[in-house]
């Protein structure tokens, strides 16, 4: 990934006095795509791979009670789902059932709950990423990966989200922007 490139996360970094995290995330809206790239030394990282995400059905934007996927600077704060067979369902971060029995489940197999790291624009207030439950997690219906689908969080395919959250650890900085990867 180009200096050029990582120019706007390290900024916000910076604003923030926030260190890069040894896994860098990149979520691209326009190309519902996510990337995963790994440090190489300070701002330096390289492209491990990119994963097929879906993303608000109704765009983006930060405020409360708009299903809008917010942009800018977030970490991974909790995880859950640990020890969990694949295809379970939640409600309220709380096992409900399987995806054998709610198909088309709305939250699936795992959750990776964000928080907004940029004060005024996706932390505190009523754009607050965390208190508006955005997540990346699993849904039962996968048929609308690519495009977007979701009510503001970032969807996954199983098949990525059950790896995806084994290997990547709570604090990992992600970059949600409209913008296409570089």
């Amino acid at each position: 990934m180009s200096a050029s490139t990582l120019q706007p996360v390290r900024e916000a970094c910076e604003r923030n006095g926030i260190e890069p995290t040894p896994t860098l995330l990149w979520a691209s809206v326009v190309d519902q795509r996510m990337a995963e790239y790994q440090q190489v030394a300070g701002w330096e990282f390289v492209e491990e791979q990119r994963l097929v995400i879906s993303t608000s059905r109704f765009g983006v934007g930060q405020a409360e009670d708009t299903n809008k996927t917010p942009l800018g600077l977030h970490r991974i704060a909790e995880k859950i789902g640990s020890g969990l067979p694949a295809g379970a369902v939640f409600e309220s971060r709380k096992v409900v059932g399987t995806v054998a029995e709610q198909p088309d489940a709305a939250i699936a197999h795992r959750i990776l709950w964000l928080e907004g790291l940029e004060p005024g624009f996706n932390q505190g207030g009523t754009v607050d990423t965390h208190a508006r439950y955005v997540y990346i997690h699993g849904v039962g219906d996968e048929s609308t990966l690519g495009q977007p689908a979701s009510r503001g969080c970032i969807h996954l395919a199983a098949t990525d989200l059950l790896p995806f959250y084994d290997r990547t650890p709570s604090g990992t900085l992600l970059w949600i922007a409209e913008g296409q990867l570089g």
